[in-house]
């Protein structure tokens, strides 16, 4: 494996933090995606607020605001950044298998917010789990993932398979 295309590795094959320091602060935005699988009578537990817990909800979508804030603390070699937004949305599937949870994360900096959006999705879906444990024992976190991405040298990305980047883009270093 050439350990000079790894953006986190050294030419000694070293963890190393990117330097971003020459790189142009833009407007970036990522959003990442999960699904937590539960009984349909778990979502409607949830929905009409009889949850022993309390507000499912309400407690996720905080968790996953909160988590946005902490990536570097959770990550290694993530940069701080100075995030502008953090959204968590949680829908309950039309037929009650479960909750989609999206999560949107927007900065201006040198570097992308991928990180931050897919660990706002995790920790929101670790809070629903928790949040609905003592009742459904066999729900999932499934399907975590990055579905778009703006802004940056690599510009837009989607799931869909869009992706704007020109051919010479520099891959490398670029958490874009």
């Amino acid at each position: 494996m050439d350990v000079a295309r790894l953006s986190h590795l050294d030419g000694a094959g070293q963890a190393r933090m990117v330097d971003v320091s020459g790189k142009a602060a833009t407007a970036r935005e990522a959003t990442a995606a999960a699904r937590v699988a539960m009984r349909a009578e778990t979502l409607r537990l949830i929905l009409s607020g009889d949850m022993p817990k309390g507000d499912v909800f309400a407690a996720a979508r905080i968790a996953g605001i909160m988590a946005a804030k902490r990536t570097p603390e959770l990550i290694p070699l993530c940069h701080p950044l100075p995030i502008t937004a953090v959204s968590v949305t949680l829908a309950p599937e039309p037929d009650g298998s479960g909750v989609a949870i999206e999560t949107t994360v927007r900065t201006t900096g040198q570097t992308g917010v991928e990180m931050e959006a897919l660990t706002a999705a995790s920790v929101a879906a670790l809070t629903l789990y928790d949040m609905c444990k003592a009742v459904d024992r066999h729900m999932r976190i499934e399907s975590l993932r990055v579905v778009h991405k703006a802004g940056g040298k690599s510009g837009d990305w989607d799931e869909t398979g869009t992706d704007a980047r020109p051919p010479d883009a520099d891959r490398n270093g670029d958490r874009t």
